[in-house]
């Protein structure tokens, strides 16, 4: 009788631990601000959730950046990459990606600063803590070349990049239509033929 009664303080002991993550997820706090589903409490990958942070990054809105940066190619969200990464960009302008690019030093300064104080870091974009968590303490110089961007992609045939219509990984906008909205999400992805 002794061990069935050891038996079964054990077998209650092993459930509530297994209840003890839904418990969790399932308890309210005091003011129900929380939006989220109770499996998405259980199974998001964040390690936190943050009242400041926002869905999407936040658009270019830095009118020498968008000229310069953005008369040859999209102008990306500083929040794609860490400060790291933008300054030895900035800093290797005489070979970008192959091409020569001059910029005065006022402008210089300027994209600097405003690359600097909007980069991944002091983002408040959820995208872009991702992309920083997922570089430790790497500084890549493109957005491509970053692990986060690489899984999001990662099902994506090759091939499809080097269609007439996108060009290259780089080229966001052929398959995000809102990424200058900063809104990179699945569901407004349109891959062009």
């Amino acid at each position: 009788m002794k061990e069935s009664k050891k038996m079964v303080l054990v077998l209650i002991g092993c459930f509530l631990l297994f209840l003890l993550p839904f418990s969790v997820a399932f308890a309210d706090d005091d003011n129900h601000k929380d939006p989220k589903k109770w499996y998405e409490k259980i199974f998001d990958d964040d390690d936190h959730d943050d009242d400041h942070e926002s869905k999407y990054l936040t658009p270019v809105n830095n009118e020498t950046f968008k000229q310069e940066c953005g008369a040859c190619h999209f102008a990306y969200q500083p929040g794609l990459l860490p400060a790291g990464s933008w300054g030895k960009i900035l800093s290797n302008l005489p070979a970008h990606f192959g091409e020569e690019v001059s910029l005065d030093q006022e402008s210089k300064n300027i994209i600097n600063e405003y690359l600097q104080s909007t980069a991944a870091e002091n983002s408040s974009a959820k995208r872009a803590r991702k992309i920083l968590k997922s570089l430790g303490e790497k500084t890549p110089l493109r957005i491509t070349k970053t692990p986060y961007i690489q899984e999001k992609h990662h099902e994506l045939d090759s091939n499809i990049f080097s269609r007439q219509s996108i060009g290259s990984p780089s080229n966001c906008i052929a398959c995000h239509p809102t990424a200058e909205q900063g809104n990179y999400d699945d569901d407004f992805v349109k891959i062009p033929k």
